[in-house]
């Protein structure tokens, strides 16, 4: 895994977004693996300024969520999809059927997660991820197995409490459903994002400990093409000598 350190959140952001755009001009068709939530705020909102200033185009791209939460009606604005939509979806030229979600409304749930796996089909291009405070990726809870495709998941104790910051009201969802583990390793290309105090310990679990499901953001270390971006807030907790 590569490691990419930057002084402050601000700084960290800016960096990454022109990554982005560049991924993108090199191929305009590129297949997008996007989560939503805090963390890419900043990048998302570097990604719309080049689209406004005709920098760079999602035309010819397809955008794929990374997860979604359960028994949430589908205008509820703590969905996912409804995050990504107000975030990035509106404020970019992504076609709307270039846009893919999850329905966890699904009357067969399973027949949603294998439809999911369809459009997947040959996977991710590029896939950006935020770390859960106990090394989840997307919603692959600690103990998930590798080789899953999209599937239903019970959330950790830790994603249901962070999940209520995205919420307007009291029902937090105490299931949802993710891209698997097998999808995410298999992309092309991964970014791992962190920034924050909070992410510290995380963020020197993932670089410095064990390989192991335990720790989802781990198994990314096995990855040929994975980069970890950080913050230096996040970055506290690593060994100086790692560049």
């Amino acid at each position: 895994m590569n490691l990419k350190k930057f002084d402050s959140e601000i700084a960290w952001a800016g960096p990454i977004a022109s990554r982005w755009r560049d991924r993108l001009r090199t191929n305009p068709g590129l297949r997008m693996c996007r989560p939503a939530g805090h963390t890419p705020m900043r990048v998302f909102a570097a990604m719309a300024r080049y689209v406004e200033s005709g920098q760079v185009s999602f035309r010819d791209a397809e955008v794929f969520t990374l997860d979604e939460f359960g028994d949430l009606p589908p205008a509820d604005p703590g969905l996912c999809v409804q995050q990504m939509r107000r975030c990035l979806m509106d404020q970019i030229d992504l076609p709307p059927e270039r846009f893919h979600f999850i329905a966890t409304g699904a009357a067969n749930l399973a027949a949603e997660c294998r439809r999911y796996d369809q459009a997947i089909g040959r996977g991710f291009d590029l896939t950006l991820l935020g770390v859960g405070l106990n090394g989840h990726l997307g919603m692959n809870e600690p103990g998930s197995a590798p080789g899953a495709t999209t599937h239903r998941v019970s959330l950790h104790p830790s994603t249901i409490a962070a999940s209520q910051r995205y919420l307007t009201h009291a029902h937090t969802p105490t299931w949802g459903v993710t891209v698997g583990l097998k999808h995410l390793l298999a992309s092309k290309e991964v970014w791992l994002l962190a920034c924050g105090p909070s992410k510290a310990e995380i963020v020197r679990r993932t670089l410095l400990g064990e390989i192991t499901a335990e720790v989802p953001a781990s198994l990314l270390r096995s990855h040929p093409n994975s980069f970890l971006f950080v913050d230096a807030a996040a970055a506290a907790g690593l060994a100086t000598g790692i560049a």
